[in-house]
């Protein structure tokens, strides 16, 4: 069982930095991968633009294989062993394993994802340039671009010549953004792979330049679902039609939070709510139809959300009293929540602690700066999660930029070299450990 720390964060502005490498603690090989990196720079903003450019979003399975297969070329021409786990079972594309089976050092997960939020019939689909260093980019940011960090940091250290014994399996899930249920058999590659590895380094968008992420909070959903009496609405309130589904909606949601909310680090949000007379509600896409009248009392409404928690305790200890609230029922109304695991919490254990600082060691010995641990109330849920019990994780570690899940998204090009190389090096020593 891994230690878990007290969690400590310390938030730093960093305005201007002046990347002078330390030349005593940069060694004669990592020089050399340092040139790897610069001479590989150019090819690697190509490289995202191309992947950028195909469409993944989560339902678009075709487009997420298509992008898996551009990658999986890419680790093959560098020795890695591809091979393409197939999730249409779970209706989800599936997820790009690549891997080194050497025999010496650490042995490494290096996590990522192809898909996006951005769906065919999103308008934002082209990368474009905004100024000489900042593009639009759907899924450039979330998380194509650390995709590419992974690539061409496993690139710099096969063309130096570094990788011949070393054990590091890239795993990129085709469903980050909308995960197959159930998750035993989605994440299931994941785990296991988890299990043959002693760390883990997940490659989610960058939170700031000397930030990383020693704790991520985890995600599940929840359904609200009411049940009313329909009758004309001149009745409502009396002891025969009682208070309808959307007046015990509107209980149960502000008891939620009232009663529910203040925590350090849960969070809980409806996302979609319907209601009405009739109600067609699609969960998968979450889309639906209402139909209702003024003048008829509601029969039903759905409301559903999700839940953001530290740990498994605090997990519980919210749906206990979720529960509670929706049993306390106004007249002639009933109310179900049940509730579907997702992400669990990464926790910040000792060891997460140290990957901290050998990182921020790298980042040092680069001319970088000091790299602290961002606070996790302010990230979403990730994939490293699911193997933060097995192996010790950081994450953060993905291209800068702004705007994720929105048609602004957009990814700083001037940043993805000195990450590359802060990647590079990292591996380097700890596959050398």
């Amino acid at each position: 069982m891994k230690r878990i720390c007290t969690l400590k964060i310390v938030v730093v502005c960093i305005t201007s930095c002046v990347l002078t490498i330390n030349a005593q603690n940069i060694n004669r090989i990592e020089k050399k991968i340092i040139k790897a990196v610069e001479s590989n720079n150019t090819e690697a903003i190509n490289f995202l633009k191309e992947v950028v450019n195909i469409n993944s979003g989560t339902m678009n399975h075709k487009g997420v294989k298509q992008v898996g297969d551009v990658f999986a070329n890419a680790f093959q021409d560098i020795g890695f062993e591809p091979i393409w786990y197939d999730m249409s079972e779970v209706n989800r594309s599936g997820h790009l394993f690549a891997e080194s089976k050497g025999t010496k050092g650490k042995r490494l997960l290096l996590i990522g994802h192809l898909d996006t939020v951005f769906e065919v019939d999103s308008p934002f689909q082209k990368f474009k340039m905004i100024n000489d260093s900042i593009a639009h980019a759907p899924g450039g940011n979330d998380m194509k671009g650390g995709n590419v960090i992974v690539l061409y940091a496993l690139k710099a250290l096969a063309e130096s010549g570094l990788l011949d014994d070393a054990q590091i399996i890239v795993a990129f899930t085709g469903d980050e953004e909308a995960s197959g249920k159930p998750l035993s058999i989605s994440r299931r590659d994941l785990i296991a792979a988890a299990k043959r590895s002693d760390i883990a380094l997940g490659f989610e968008t960058s939170t700031g330049f000397n930030n990383a992420t020693v704790a991520r909070r985890g995600s599940s959903g929840w359904k609200v679902e009411v049940s009313g009496k329909r009758a004309h609405s001149s009745g409502i309130f009396n002891e025969r039609v009682g208070a309808g589904a959307i007046f015990e909606m509107s209980r149960v949601l502000n008891e939620f939070y009232n009663d529910v909310k203040g925590e350090q680090y849960l969070t809980f949000n409806p996302g979609v709510i319907l209601g009405g007379t009739q109600v067609d509600y699609d969960s998968e896409l979450t889309k639906g139809k209402a139909f209702g009248k003024t003048n008829v009392v509601a029969q039903t409404v759905v409301v559903e959300g999700g839940l953001r928690f530290i740990s498994e305790e605090q997990k519980e200890r919210a749906r206990s009293k979720m529960r509670e609230i929706v049993k306390n029922n106004l007249p002639n109304t009933s109310a179900k929540i049940p509730f579907i695991d997702s992400y669990p919490a990464m926790g910040p254990s000792e060891g997460n602690y140290n990957l901290l600082k050998e990182l921020n060691q790298v980042s040092l010995d680069l001319g970088q700066g000091k790299v602290d641990a961002y606070d996790p109330g302010r990230r979403g849920a990730a994939d490293v999660s699911f193997v933060a019990e097995y192996v010790d994780c950081l994450d953060g570690l993905g291209t800068m930029g702004r705007g994720a899940h929105t048609p602004e998204e957009t990814v700083n090009l001037n940043t993805i070299e000195d990450l590359i190389k802060r990647t590079a090096i990292l591996i380097y020593r700890l596959i050398n450990q």
